[in-house]
């Protein structure tokens, strides 16, 4: 019985996520070419916050899954930071996002152009991630708005627990904008839709997950420094593959 319960859940999450994507593509696709860039972006990364907020509370009471990113409600209030991650799962954004008003995603451009999602995320005023100087040039535009920057350090989920090689690409616009770089610690109860987890691999329930605030680094001066100490701050700090 619990198996089928895990392929219902499974079923039910990702038809949530999908009808709450569509619901507002029409509206996205529509106030995209209308609305200021300023009120579309205010308006865009609202609706995303509340849409990934509504799917969470659908995973929470349905679906057993138990999320605490409390700590993240700690930084609604503050001025600009650049928001690194590790990067578990599918899930990482959607959760950081739901908790912040004015969040900007650092996104593929495959996903950028996504039927589900590249709507919402052209008029949320996302970022590429497939041009460098572009992508340092928006995210510092952003910054100085007072966003909330989320980038994953690995640029691809983890395959190699607890985190991958980090890229230059937060350290480069760190160092640019100085702004400082806060870090976020995700973890899992299982790597469910990790790099390893297929999309319609049955969830191992109940699932749970914590996002813990960890260090805030200064603006860097070292690149490539930056990048090893990063690196290493999260290889330290994380648990282990199945701990």
């Amino acid at each position: 019985m619990w198996t089928a319960y895990e392929y219902v859940a499974m079923v039910l999450g990702l038809a949530s996520l999908a009808v709450i994507c569509l619901g507002w593509l029409p509206f996205a696709l529509l106030f995209n070419p209308l609305l200021a860039k300023s009120r579309g972006q205010r308006w865009g990364r609202y609706m995303i916050m509340d849409g990934f907020r509504t799917y969470i509370n659908i995973l929470s009471r349905f679906c057993a899954c138990r999320f605490d990113l409390s700590e993240l409600d700690r930084l609604r209030g503050e001025g600009p930071l650049i928001l690194a991650a590790n990067h578990p799962s599918l899930l990482d954004a959607v959760l950081i996002v739901s908790r912040l008003p004015n969040a900007v995603c650092v996104m593929k451009a495959s996903l950028m152009d996504n039927i589900l999602f590249g709507a919402a995320a052209r008029l949320a005023r996302y970022i590429r991630n497939n041009a460098p100087l572009e992508m340092i040039l928006s995210a510092r535009e952003e910054l100085k708005g007072g966003a909330h920057l989320v980038i994953f350090p690995e640029g691809t989920r983890t395959e190699q627990f607890p985190i991958d090689p980090c890229s230059p690409s937060t350290a480069l616009i760190a160092g640019r904008t100085k702004i400082p770089v806060q870090t976020l610690l995700i973890e899992y109860s299982t790597p469910y839709l990790g790099k390893a987890w297929p999309l319609f691999r049955r969830p191992k329930l109940p699932l749970s997950c914590r996002i813990r605030l960890g260090r805030r680094f200064p603006p860097p001066s070292d690149i490539a420094a930056f990048t090893h100490e990063l690196e290493v701050y999260f290889r330290e700090t994380l648990p282990p593959a199945g701990a």
